[in-house]
């Protein structure tokens, strides 16, 4: 298969699996003399292609998606390792949605406490206290 139709049947654009091949996550054919210089890559790349988008999906970096793909063709890997690394990873997702729960609570309570319409931009209340958060972090970061 040449690389437009490696990406169409993966579903991503060809500077999708050159981009992959720059990140050495697919293998990037020789380059034939005899058939007019066409690459040819084979069906295993479109799968490898739709694990990485997969994968990248759920979260895991292209980083990540790498040693995922090595543990795949190590043949003394086990699925206890590919287990903690998607362990690691949902640890990671939780702790992002917990300061996510952080920035909503905090926006919520700056929504609630401006007066809206009708008050002078010099007076906001929302404006205040991102200026106030920003006055405090540099007095924290002097005392270090």
């Amino acid at each position: 298969m040449r690389i437009s139709e490696v990406a169409k049947a993966a579903g991503v654009g060809v500077e999708t699996v050159r981009f992959y091949e720059r990140k050495g996550l697919v293998v990037q054919p020789k380059r034939p003399v005899l058939s007019g210089g066409f690459r040819s890559y084979s069906t295993e790349t479109v799968e490898r292609i739709r694990f990485i988008r997969q994968a990248q999906e759920i979260g895991f970096s292209l980083r990540e998606i790498k040693e995922l793909l090595s543990l795949r063709v190590d043949p003394d890997a086990d699925c206890g390792e590919v287990r903690t690394h998607a362990r690691t990873k949902l640890d990671e997702v939780n702790r992002k949605i917990a300061s996510l729960k952080e920035m909503k609570f905090a926006l919520e309570e700056l929504i609630e406490a401006c007066p809206g319409q009708g008050v002078a931009l010099g007076e906001c209340s929302i404006l205040e206290a991102l200026t106030r958060s920003v006055l405090d972090e540099s007095k924290v970061d002097r005392t270090n």
